[in-house]
């Protein structure tokens, strides 16, 4: 039990740190859990330790969401942001649920597909940071309603694993015309609902098939990805202004390359 909760200490801290970077969080776990032969009920431990990073945005961002939540009956500033959350999550949330069962059972168990998907979302990284885009969007809270709705399908892409739900809202978002501090500050807050919904619609369909050592495997891993997700959120967007894309694009086709060579000598 010792080396399981050590296991998931590991994966939570993986969870924390890649969560709201372009690199793909479900793929790291994931193929950390494949080669560390770390097995979850229903791949269930996946989806739940998401709940720690989801609380390190609202630990973070506490004061924007007092202060959009108390103006909210006054401000149309406020309220066409959460009209614009929420119509962003909508895609997610009718897909996700339709395709639910397929991309537990298949997706998240096809480890190449994951290398696949970082090497090639690596190099559309690389090529989004050569392009000399002129932001016409600068305020987050500010995003048309249809600008929300397009970051929302775009979102969708990340349910195959290895695309990353950070990357493709914060591409779609640079594509569609938003400055790097706003695409990922939409990002940051879509998470809530995004997150929020797949942490309770799979707990919803896994409940009766946990033990009392899953909760305390996932209680593990919720908390280091609460603690290394803090660090994260609170130092990214700093980052990305000054650096941009490509590091995020180095580091995925690294990891998937490397995956590739490993699948290819140890399966």
């Amino acid at each position: 039990m010792l080396g399981t909760l050590l296991e998931a200490l590991l994966l939570g801290l993986l969870e924390g740190l890649t969560e709201f970077l372009p690199v793909s969080s479900t793929a790291h776990i994931l193929l950390a859990g494949h080669f560390l032969g770390f097995e979850s009920t229903g791949k269930t431990f996946e989806v739940l330790i998401q709940l720690g990073a989801l609380l390190a945005i609202v630990t973070v961002y506490f004061g924007r969401f007092w202060e959009v939540l108390v103006t909210l009956p006054s401000s149309a500033r406020s309220r066409n942001f959460v009209i614009g959350i929420l119509i962003a999550f909508l895609p997610a949330a009718v897909i996700g649920a339709a395709l639910h069962g397929f991309i537990k059972s298949v997706l998240f168990e096809t480890p190449a597909l994951i290398c696949v998907m970082l090497i090639l979302g690596g190099i559309v990284l690389l090529w989004v940071d050569t392009l000399a885009l002129r932001p016409r969007y600068t305020d987050a809270m500010a995003f048309p309603k249809s600008l929300a709705l397009k970051i929302g399908f775009i979102q969708c892409l990340a349910m195959i694993p290895g695309t990353s739900r950070s990357g493709s809202t914060i591409v779609g978002g640079l594509l569609l015309g938003a400055s790097k501090q706003a695409a990922a500050e939409f990002s940051f807050f879509l998470a809530l609902p995004t997150m929020a919904g797949a942490f309770a619609y799979d707990l919803y369909k896994n409940y009766s098939l946990l033990s009392k050592d899953d909760a305390l495997t996932i209680g593990v891993g919720f908390v280091a990805a609460f603690v290394a997700g803090v660090f994260v959120v609170k130092t990214l967007l700093a980052f990305i202004s000054r650096h941009g894309l490509a590091p995020f694009g180095w580091w995925r086709i690294l990891v998937g390359g490397a995956g590739l060579v490993a699948l290819a000598l140890v399966g």
